[in-house]
């Protein structure tokens, strides 16, 4: 049976190395859903009662924001453990983005 859509958004998050993030969009392109950033998104929002985990906080928007912030624990808890991976945020967008953006299309 195919995984669902969400299924497949979660196997490709668990695989951003730790110290590394993504961009909602570039899963969408490495699911063949161009235009389904926000579908990802969502599913990046339901994710946080899947098991295995799901390291949603890896998962941003194609500028570098936490834009999905709201959708743990606290608004500061995505922030904490990006930092706690090395990974420099300030102002709610990671610094050196391009330097630690992992592109699943070049990685899988």
């Amino acid at each position: 049976m195919e995984a669902s859509f969400y299924e497949q958004v979660f196997e490709i998050a668990r695989l951003i190395p730790k110290g590394r993030v993504t961009s909602y969009g570039a899963i969408a392109k490495a699911l063949g859903t161009g235009g389904g950033a926000r579908m990802v998104g969502y599913a990046m929002s339901n994710s946080h009662a899947v098991h295995p985990k799901v390291p949603a906080h890896r998962v941003v928007n194609s500028s570098g924001l936490l834009t999905g912030k709201f959708h743990f624990s606290s608004p500061e808890r995505m922030q904490q453990l990006l930092e706690k991976e090395g990974i420099i945020v300030e102002n709610d967008k990671i610094k050196d983005f391009k330097k630690v953006f992992w592109n699943p299309l070049d990685e899988l």
